[in-house]
């Protein structure tokens, strides 16, 4: 994930912004973390950093390495636990969903007073791809 940045739109007028948006990320190396800052633009001065978390890929990619298919809808995969080694605030599961796996998170963002960060990941193999297998 060397050099790779993405940016979503700016939310204006809110301290709780929501941006569903969908980010897709090339993954050269599972034990590298996705870090993730978060901003608050400022018209004439440079924006200020309100936080930063990372996302450990590793537990999901070891669901993607169990080969499930078939299971039903909502099956909880397996349970992260929050630790001072991660930036979750709460249990995040992988969870079976129509055929894929999904995991949900909620980040403490760190380096700042407060602040979460809900994310959602999921592995996408694009064409030609040979996957995390």
């Amino acid at each position: 994930m060397a050099g790779q940045k993405l940016k979503t739109p700016v939310i204006n007028e809110t301290c709780n912004p929501e941006w569903n948006d969908e980010l897709t990320l090339s993954i050269t190396d599972i034990n590298v973390p996705i870090n993730l800052a978060v901003y608050d633009r400022d018209t004439f001065t440079a924006d200020d950093k309100m936080g930063e978390a990372e996302i450990d890929i590793r537990p999901y990619v070891e669901c993607l390495r169990m080969g499930l298919e078939n299971l039903p809808t909502g099956t909880v995969i397996t349970r992260v636990q929050p630790s001072r080694t991660n930036c979750l605030s709460d249990e995040s599961c992988c969870v079976w969903d129509n055929g894929r796996i999904l995991q949900d998170m909620f980040l403490r963002l760190r380096n700042v007073e407060c602040g979460e960060i809900e994310v959602q990941i999921e592995w996408i193999n694009p064409p030609g791809c040979k996957g995390v297998f």
